[in-house]
């Protein structure tokens, strides 16, 4: 399984990127800088996004992109899979012909540039050859964080969640297992505002890695900008040799 990351970030900064990662050249996971990462001519290969949720650091690029690519798949929509919750924020706050033009009805409700699929929690979608299991996590937000299962390997993806539970169980009964991305959004000086905002610090961070039965690689993502380098001292002193962060440009091959 192919894994490019475009942009792993919980927010924007010079030469830092909101998240967005494509799997299998063809599928946006989450889309924070799917327009700003990629040349028009390479967009134009991803046919579908997953979403986690709706908060704009990983849904900001959406607009540009669908009008980037849309000369080119006038005769196929951009296929946007995300749970009921997310589908109505999009509709609502950004598709509204006042935040922006609603794609969904252009050029017309029959053929139109977008459409929406809604995911439902644990039920396996095959996108592309790739199957996607949402599961939900402790976010702000109604959350999705995903199995992802290609030939043989799966890997988990957290997307912003606080201390959860589920994922931890899907996580131990995959055989396959051959990753987690999880999420460390906050340095522990910055606790309350990461439980308040439900995200993960060094210090939860160890307390969920408690949970994970396996011994496959951990991939930190969605630091913010301004915590990155205390964050990564602070998962230094954890001391445990299977953490590493994800890189902003780098393809996985898993």
């Amino acid at each position: 399984m192919q894994i490019q990351v475009l942009g792993c970030f919980g927010g924007e900064a010079l030469g830092v990127r909101m998240t967005c990662i494509l799997v299998e050249g063809s599928i946006a996971l989450d889309a924070g800088s799917l327009a700003e990462a990629l040349p028009v001519k390479n967009q134009v290969a991803v046919r579908s996004i997953v979403l986690t949720h709706s908060h704009m650091d990983h849904t900001a690029s959406i607009p540009f992109f669908v009008e980037n690519v849309y000369s080119a798949h006038r005769d196929e929509a951009i296929e946007i899979y995300a749970s009921g919750p997310t589908i109505y924020s999009l509709r609502r706050h950004l598709f509204n012909n006042a935040t922006w033009p609603d794609f969904t009805r252009i050029p017309n409700h029959l053929l139109p540039a977008v459409r929406f699929i809604e995911l439902e929690d644990e039920k396996p979608v095959s996108i592309h050859g790739t199957t996607f299991t949402p599961i939900p996590v402790q976010h702000l937000v109604p959350t999705y964080g995903f199995l992802i299962e290609k030939g043989g390997s799966s890997i988990l993806w957290s997307s912003d969640t606080g201390p959860t539970q589920r994922l931890w169980e899907v996580a131990n009964r995959i055989p396959s297992l051959k990753a987690v991305f999880l999420e460390t959004t906050f340095h522990n000086e910055l606790q309350k505002v990461a439980d308040v905002s439900q995200h993960l610090t060094p210090q939860t961070l160890e307390q969920e890695l408690d949970k994970l039965e396996r011994d496959v690689p951990i991939y930190l993502h969605h630091l913010k900008p301004s915590c990155i380098d205390q964050i990564h001292r602070e998962v230094k002193a954890l001391q445990r040799p299977n953490l590493q962060f994800l890189e902003q440009g780098r393809v996985y091959e898993l």
